[in-house]
């Protein structure tokens, strides 16, 4: 198949997808993840009308930044970011989805010239080899980050084991929609809350079912491209 082919078919499933959880496909927010492949083949999606572009390192954010700077694209950081290099991306960030420690806030906070718009990375299913904050975590976090106006919380992201069911997936992604809509109640300062980043290519579905608005897809747009 081709990139356009494989894009139709994500779009396609994205909307099935949102037609059986009674949701407009309109909430949902495609990024595509563009980790395993080269600038070229980023691009060739792009021109298919992909608006949203995730890396997980910065190197290789930078790099595909620099490359397709000249499209109107949202550019999403998905993965950890180690302080010391927050000042080398952070003001090239629309949605950074990793925010998985106070100091770490501290930093971005420090050195960011517009407010940027973060997703706390909770561990809901425990997995040890999993970064983010435990649910039980989450009060005492925000009461330490919500003062910081350089970020606003704009949501949860989360991710599931590799090898969970049906079962287990709606256990996880629920929880974490649960969870949001508890501290979206609060109505914190900086914190509105309303908004899920969950599901990858292998589990969007069960995502979309349980609310997510970004749904994080890599491999399905590239079968055929070294993805």
């Amino acid at each position: 198949m081709t990139i356009e082919e494989n894009k139709n078919n994500v779009y396609q499933a994205v909307k099935a997808a949102c037609e059986k959880a009674n949701r407009s496909s309109d909430e949902v927010n495609i990024i595509a993840v563009t980790k395993y492949v080269s600038s070229d083949i980023a691009e060739e999606l792009v021109k298919t009308g992909i608006k949203h572009i995730a890396e997980n390192r910065v190197d290789k954010f930078l790099d595909k930044y620099q490359a397709l700077n000249n499209y109107d694209l949202t550019w999403h950081l998905i993965g950890t970011l180690q302080r010391r290099k927050v000042k080398d991306v952070i003001n090239l960030v629309d949605y950074f989805h990793a925010l998985d420690s106070v100091k770490l806030a501290e930093e971005i906070q420090k050195r960011a010239n517009h407010t940027i718009k973060c997703f706390l990375q909770v561990n809901v299913s425990g997995e040890e080899s999993k970064h983010g904050f435990s649910p039980e975590e989450l009060d005492t976090v925000l009461d330490q980050i919500k003062n910081l106006d350089n970020i606003c919380i704009v949501g949860l992201m989360t991710m599931a084991p590799i090898d969970a069911d049906d079962q287990e997936l709606d256990v996880i992604f629920s929880q974490t929609n649960e969870l949001r809509k508890s501290i979206q109640e609060k109505k914190i300062k900086n914190v509105p809350c309303d908004q899920l980043s969950m599901g990858m290519s292998r589990d969007f579905d069960e995502a979309i079912q349980n609310g997510s608005t970004f749904v994080r897809i890599g491999s399905a747009f590239f079968k055929e491209n070294g993805d």
